[in-house]
């Protein structure tokens, strides 16, 4: 039988080599971009008119007058202006960008 010597490195060595794995990894990104703020910001300035569709499939058509981290308060021409939680929407676009334009011809919940 031959003896047979077991090498292990010392803690210093595996403490070195580990702090240099992780000076070289990315910093993790912000947790908040401002992306979403600007975007408001950005369609509140030019007042642009929003078509947002609701998580119950209702669209609302108007223009977004304020928002803060939880709702936007949406200003409506010829309706009530309606205050919606962010949670409650699926998404929203330009109006510009719908298939149907601005002429008005697409149904509106609520406008039946």
């Amino acid at each position: 039988m031959v003896n047979r010597k077991l090498i292990r490195p010392s803690l210093s060595e595996i403490q070195d080599q580990m702090g240099s794995r992780m000076q070289r990894k990315k910093p993790a990104p912000p947790e908040q971009t401002n992306a979403e703020n600007f975007y408001y910001i950005k369609q509140m300035q030019s007042r642009t008119p929003m078509i947002v569709v609701l998580d119950t499939g209702e669209t609302i058509r108007g223009v977004i007058e304020w928002y803060d981290k939880n709702c936007i308060k949406v200003h409506r021409s010829h309706e009530p202006n309606l205050l919606i939680m962010k949670s409650a929407v699926r998404y929203m676009y330009k109006q510009s960008e719908s298939k149907e334009g601005s002429n008005g011809d697409s149904p509106e919940i609520g406008n039946e």
